[in-house]
């Protein structure tokens, strides 16, 4: 008789497969946002989307009852995050419609190592030679994609790069929460902090007309973009995070296929060189966080 697949296993394959769905989510949701950057303005079209988003948000919530009271999303980690993925959201939108969608795509794949580095500066989390050296790999690759002395770092590259530093605050403010709040309270208060932020912005620009047709792509946009919020927060939830984080690189492939279907866009081989430099370095961080809590927690087992 064969002896039954691990609970630990069958965790890894759900959080895997969440990761899978939440990249291919933003994916498609990136895809669609490119297609408005010559149509609307940030503020408008985040505004727009975002009412969208906290709608569909809402009617789940009724139908399913997970939410929790409204001023919660006024605690301070909850509020740092939202404020994180605001600002996240609108440099990175900056940074979306001007520049390659793949190379916006392979630059952001650098969070992981930026976590990493922030983690060591704030919690005073032990760094190994090992990772440095993943680390500074990965700034390399980084810099292979944007090729700053070939004039490819203008502002919108600055942006992209603002918007990782954006993204690591919300990432260790959910760090802090730990999962006492519940997912869909987290996609909620981070689509109505974003749909604020587009608003108040949208108030010092000119507005733009927007055709039923735009609406239904934006209506469809943002059931992705929520998507991706909700399978995100779920997939670093359940299983082993070692196993678990490195199909977030999926979102590389989704972009690439976006990009090439959508707009005609075909990485370079500076893009293609500089992403997989920097999927091996975060893959390989994750190996080595992997093995560093395996030790502490061997080492913790045997103080027992």
């Amino acid at each position: 008789m064969a002896s039954p697949i691990p609970s630990s296993f069958q965790d890894n394959l759900r959080g895997a497969a969440f990761m899978v769905a939440s990249m291919f989510s933003f994916a498609v949701n990136d895809t669609v946002s490119k297609s408005f950057g010559s149509q609307l303005p940030v503020g408008e079209f985040m505004l727009v989307r975002g009412l969208f988003a906290t709608t569909f948000i809402l009617l789940v919530a009724t139908a399913i009852g997970p939410m929790r009271p409204l001023h919660h999303v006024l605690k301070p980690m909850i509020a740092l995050r939202s404020l994180g993925e605001a600002a996240a959201t609108v440099a990175f939108l900056a940074a979306l419609w001007h520049m390659p969608i793949a190379n916006v795509s392979a630059v952001m794949q650098a969070l992981p190592l930026a976590m990493t580095v922030a983690a060591a500066l704030l919690f005073g989390e032990t760094i190994g030679w090992r990772r440095i050296a993943a680390i500074l790999a990965g700034l390399f690759g980084v810099l292979v994609i944007l090729r700053p002395a070939s004039g490819g770092f203008g502002i919108y590259a600055f942006y992209l790069v603002f918007s990782v530093a954006a993204c690591v605050v919300r990432d260790l403010a959910t760090r802090r929460m730990g999962e006492s709040v519940p997912a869909f309270f987290l996609t909620f208060a981070t689509a109505l902090a974003v749909t604020i932020t587009g608003g108040a912005i949208a108030l010092g620009e000119p507005l733009s007309p927007i055709g039923g047709g735009d609406l239904v792509w934006l209506a469809g946009g943002s059931l992705f973009l929520v998507a991706g919020y909700h399978f995100s927060v779920l997939a670093m939830r359940v299983g082993d995070i070692g196993f678990v984080a490195p199909f977030r690189y999926s979102v590389l492939l989704f972009s690439i296929a976006g990009g090439m279907v959508a707009f005609g866009e075909i990485p370079d081989w500076a893009t293609l060189a500089g992403a997989a430099i920097v999927v091996a370095a975060g893959v390989y961080t994750f190996h080595r966080e992997r093995l560093r809590l395996r030790q502490a927690i061997g080492e913790g087992a045997l103080a027992q």
